[in-house]
This record gives structure tokens, sequence and C-alpha cells, in this order.
């Protein structure tokens, strides 16, 4: 290989490592992958700014001297918000459904900085999807963030967008639901949702190729979704992990996980999951790198996220 070749690869190099290291600083905007004859789209909401520390508690300032190309301007892990469209032919579901139309500024000494939310809706026509149409919305889990558009009333009307959807919960998300309190998660947005919701459980096929899988520690019925198709499999782990960087460390849990030995066990195990050539990754919260696998790195290099963009 001639000098001119190794400086243009050096220099692609660097320009993918530059764009990366942007878009862990960025919420996402829509993004979809196609799964043999299933459509995934990340349909954006809003974005949620998190205190490393205050997040991950067992991170050290250290750590994010280190790797501050995980930190926004401000010094925040951005979170983004927002839901995965699922689309098999003319059907549609929607897991999570985002934090809905709020503006809440940062406190200080919460973990949980500015939320900035209600995109949602403008997202899905965006791409040309009525919510009217979309036939099931699935949870991970029953925190406030992702709940948002199932329970908000749609612009100008007396309902949520989602006029026709079933709400699937995991069946111990739902008998456990009072824990969901003690996260902002009241009584009056439970009662809102309890006449549609439809309790789901391991193994579940609730739509064509998606299949549930528990995955309890985050809350007490956290659920992932394994989506199939064309040979390959995706797995929506929810709140199972925030930031991309704990693909690396999975032993660092967050500040609201309702068990973090249980958690930390799930992290570790989906990484692996992850790691395999046939499975993707999809993490709601992973700032602008939604879509991706783990990649075991050398003796020494641990193993990080690699975004998928096809």
């Amino acid at each position: 290989m001639g000098n001119s070749q190794r400086n243009d690869d050096e220099q692609l190099r660097d320009g993918r490592l530059r764009d990366e290291r942007l878009r862990l600083r960025r919420p996402a905007g829509i993004r979809s992958l196609q799964l043999g004859d299933v459509k995934v789209t990340y349909v954006p909401d809003g974005v949620i700014r998190l205190t490393p520390r205050g997040w991950l508690p067992a991170t050290t300032d250290e750590v994010w001297a280190e790797h501050a190309e995980y930190l926004d301007e401000t010094g925040h892990l951005v979170a983004s918000v927002g839901g995965l469209l699922v689309e098999h032919g003319d059907r549609a579901l929607l897991i999570d459904a985002g934090v809905g139309p709020l503006s809440v500024p940062a406190e200080p000494g919460n973990a949980v900085g500015a939320i900035e939310g209600g995109a949602l809706l403008d997202s899905l026509a965006e791409i040309g999807r009525d919510p009217g149409s979309i036939e099931a919305v699935a949870f991970t889990h029953l925190h406030v963030d992702h709940l948002g558009w199932a329970h908000h009333l749609a612009p100008g009307t007396d309902g949520p967008a989602f006029t026709s959807a079933d709400y699937l919960i995991s069946e111990p998300e739902w008998t456990h639901r009072h824990l969901a309190e003690e996260h902002g998660t009241s009584e009056e947005i439970l009662a809102v949702l309890e006449p549609r919701v439809r309790t789901v459980t391991e193994g579940d096929e609730i739509f064509p190729g998606v299949r549930v899988m528990l995955t309890p520690g985050h809350t007490a019925g956290h659920a992932a979704y394994v989506i199939s198709g064309g040979g390959r499999r995706l797995i929506a782990f929810g709140d199972a992990l925030h930031s991309p960087i704990q693909i690396g460390h999975p032993e660092w849990w967050a500040t609201v996980d309702h068990d973090t030995e249980q958690s930390t066990s799930f992290r570790r195990d989906l990484v692996e999951e992850m790691a395999r050539p046939d499975t993707i990754g999809y993490g709601m919260h992973f700032a602008d790198v939604v879509f991706g696998r783990a990649v075991h790195g050398a003796a020494g290099e641990g193993t990080r996220w690699e975004p998928v963009e096809a």
C-alpha cells in the first residue's frame, strides 16, 4: 500500500471517529433499519440530559475526564427519548411512547437534568405514519419517559393519539405498578393506561417477528423486545442500558435501578448477546447511536458500541 492510500485510509478513519464522537453528544434524529420484511424506525420525541456521576453512581470524575467524548458541552450525558416503530406490511407496532409534551428545567443536585419532549407525533407524520393506525404500543417499563403519548392528550382531541392501540406491559411490571409511583408515574397516569392494558410474558409473540424478553432489574418487570427478520435480530433493550459507555462497563448501574445486582446481570448477558454477528441492539437513550452492536476488542481493549446504519 502506497503512502497516498495510507493517508486516505487514515483520513477516512479519523473522519468516522469524529462523526461518532459528535453523535455521542447529540440526540438522535429519525433512523431506520430493514430486517427482512420488518422495518424498524427510531421516532424522536425529545431529549433528557443526565448528570454522569449522578446517573451512574459507580463512576468517578476520573472516568469522565478520560471519556469526555460521551458528554455534551454542558457536561451531561445526552439521553434521546422516543419510540421504535416496527412495521410489517401495513401493520405497525410502537415500542415505548416518548416523554410527551414536557419542558422541565434542570434542578441542581438532580441526576436528571433538563427534559424536552413532544416531537413524537410530528416525527410520525414526517415518516407518513398515522398514530391511529398503530395497533399496539409495547412498553419496556412504566417510567414516565416511556409512557408519554400513551396518556397525554393528542393536540386538539380529548384522548391519546393511539386511538386503536392496545397497551402491552409485562405481567410482573403491571402487577408491581405501584413501584413506578416512586419514580413519578402517578396514579392518574396508570388510571389512563389501565383500560387498554394487556399483559404479556416471556416469549410471547406480540407482532410478526416480535417476542417478549423479560429483563428485570431496572424495574421489577422490565421487558426487552426481540425483533427478528432477514436472518438478523434486533434487541430493543429499553433501560437495561442508558449509555453506550455501559457496553464496556455493564457493572455501572443506574441510580434508579430497582435491583442493581439483577440489572447488572442482565446487562452482562445483553452485551454478550449483542456481540453475536446476527444481533443488533436498540438503545432508546443512546444519544444519536441508537442502533449498534457490541464489539469485543483485543485483549485489554474492552468492549465498545459500534453504530449500525443498515
